[in-house]
């Protein structure tokens, strides 16, 4: 049965994670410990007590899901001397998630993805003056009906000048993400029932990100991802702009910079690594959102999450 490894994004973060995991496995706390002094931080007090708003700002949420699903990886390599390379075909993460499943499959080491992520979270938080910009979710919604509503809410009435609203994240299972400027954005919830669409909700975050108002982003991006050391991976790695499958170290550098500002094409990846063989999907890190989508999409396969010693030991019954 065909393996693929998925990694969160952004919103899974909760203060207490990583922390058993620390106290369980030494392998674990030697991830977190790089972590911190890659970022010259004790990222990991955060990860295990909170406050949770501090831990919810982009700059520390980021690298903190990217190391809690790495200590996970490292904990099923001491433990279960899993080998990635010969027992998981396929590996992909939504939006941050990406990153870590590129260090999972060592084309960055530890030490660069958690220094790129702290620069990608600071600089997607810098990319539009606060307030400016907004998300939303549209729930029981397809692609093209989410499509129509950002056409038909990107013009201010008053102004007659378009503004940016776009597709996010296309997740599949009836969620689609828009992004954008905070008015067109609130335009877009307003028409989605005329649309058909079931209930639109304007989420808690503090940027507008991938559309194309995080562009300074993806300039702050392309110019570090420029000097990164990045490694063909061991496992390919199926990427959020293409939903295929990317190993050349350039092309890699190529997609993260896109990346910041185009749609998150997660239900298309599901639909490919299904497509590629895939039976299993295993969530390594923090929640379940990526276990609850896989459910949705392909629900002919099996789902599951890895976060604390108990999963651990749950799954490498399994292998």
């Amino acid at each position: 049965m065909a393996l693929a490894f998925v990694f969160p994004g952004q919103g899974s973060q909760a203060p207490g994670m990583g922390r058993d995991l620390a106290t369980a496995f030494p392998a674990a706390r030697e991830v977190f410990q790089e972590v911190d002094d890659a970022l010259k931080q004790k990222l990991s007090a955060l990860m295990f007590e909170g406050p949770p708003e501090e831990l919810t700002l982009t700059a520390n949420a980021q690298p903190a899901l990217m190391a809690h699903s790495v200590a996970v990886l490292r904990v099923l390599e001491t433990e279960g001397k899993l080998d990635l390379g010969s027992k998981v075909a396929l590996v992909a993460g939504h939006s941050l998630g990406e990153y870590s499943a590129l260090t999972a499959a060592r084309a960055f080491s530890l030490t660069t993805c958690a220094r790129l992520l702290r620069l990608r979270g600071e600089a997607m938080q810098k990319a539009t003056p606060p307030g400016t910009g907004a998300m939303a979710a549209l729930l029981g919604a397809d692609l093209d009906q989410a499509n129509a509503i950002c056409a038909a809410a990107k013009a201010n009435p008053e102004t007659g000048k378009d503004e940016c609203v776009e597709i996010a994240n296309d997740n599949g299972g009836g969620q689609v993400v828009i992004s954008g400027a905070k008015a067109a954005v609130e335009r877009a919830v307003a028409a989605a029932a005329g649309h058909g669409v079931k209930r639109a909700m304007l989420l808690p975050v503090s940027a507008p990100f991938h559309c194309a108002l995080m562009a300074p982003a993806a300039d702050a991006m392309a110019e570090a991802l420029d000097g990164a050391a990045i490694n063909t991976p061991v496992v390919p790695v199926v990427a959020n702009v293409t939903a295929a499958k990317a190993t050349a170290p350039d092309e890699i550098r190529r997609l993260l910079v896109q990346q910041v500002t185009a749609t998150v094409r997660w239900r298309e990846c599901i639909a490919a690594m299904t497509g590629m063989g895939v039976e299993r999907f295993v969530e390594l890190g923090a929640g379940k959102v990526l276990t609850g989508l896989m459910k949705r999409n392909a629900p002919e396969a099996q789902a599951s999450a890895i976060g604390t010693p108990a999963d651990v030991e749950a799954f490498l019954k399994t292998i």
